[in-house]
C-alpha cells in the first residue's frame, strides 16, 4: 500500500493569527526547531511564514520585527495537500512548485506540515539531505 502524506508529515503545525508580531514567530520557530509557522484566521489556513520570509521581507526592508504582524509578510498563495494524498504527490508537487514545504489541510484546517527534508528522509535514508535533515539542530 502506497504511504500518505499523513504517514510523513509532522504533525500539530506552529499556527498563530495574523497580528503575532514576527518576532514571536521567530521564538516559536527557535523553540520547536522548525523553519516555518502557519498564519491561521479561526481554524483556517491563510498564509505560511518560513525562517527566509522573516530575514527577506522583514529584516532585509529594514522592518521592526517586535511590531511587524505575521499576516503582513506570510506567503498566501499556497499549494496545500491533504493527509489522503500519497506520498507521490507531495514529491511531485515540491519538485513543479519549487517549494520545500506544504501545508497539510483537512478542510481547510492546517493538520501538519510536509517538509522536503521529511520526504528526503522517507524516501532515501542514506541520502545527504536526510542526514542533514535527521541531525541535531544548531543552537
Amino acid at each position: 500500500m502506497a504511504q500518505t502524506v499523513k504517514d510523513v508529515m509532522t504533525s500539530d503545525p506552529i499556527v498563530l493569527p495574523p497580528d503575532t508580531p514576527v518576532a514571536e514567530a521567530a521564538k516559536r520557530m527557535r523553540a520547536n526547531d522548525v523553519g516555518n509557522v502557519l498564519v491561521v484566521e479561526g481554524e483556517k489556513l491563510r498564509g505560511i511564514v518560513t525562517d527566509r520570509d522573516i530575514v527577506v521581507r522583514v529584516l532585509g526592508d529594514d522592518r521592526d520585527p517586535q511590531t511587524t504582524p505575521v499576516g503582513d509578510i506570510a506567503t498566501t498563495t499556497m499549494t496545500t495537500l491533504r493527509p489522503s494524498d500519497p506520498v507521490s504527490k507531495a514529491v511531485k508537487t515540491m519538485r513543479d512548485t519549487a517549494v520545500r514545504r506544504l501545508p497539510v489541510v483537512d478542510h481547510d484546517r492546517p493538520v501538519g506540515i510536509v517538509a522536503l527534508g521529511d520526504l528526503a528522509t522517507e524516501r532515501d535514508a542514506k541520502s545527504a539531505l536526510a542526514g542533514i535533515s535527521a541531525a541535531a539542530p544548531n543552537t
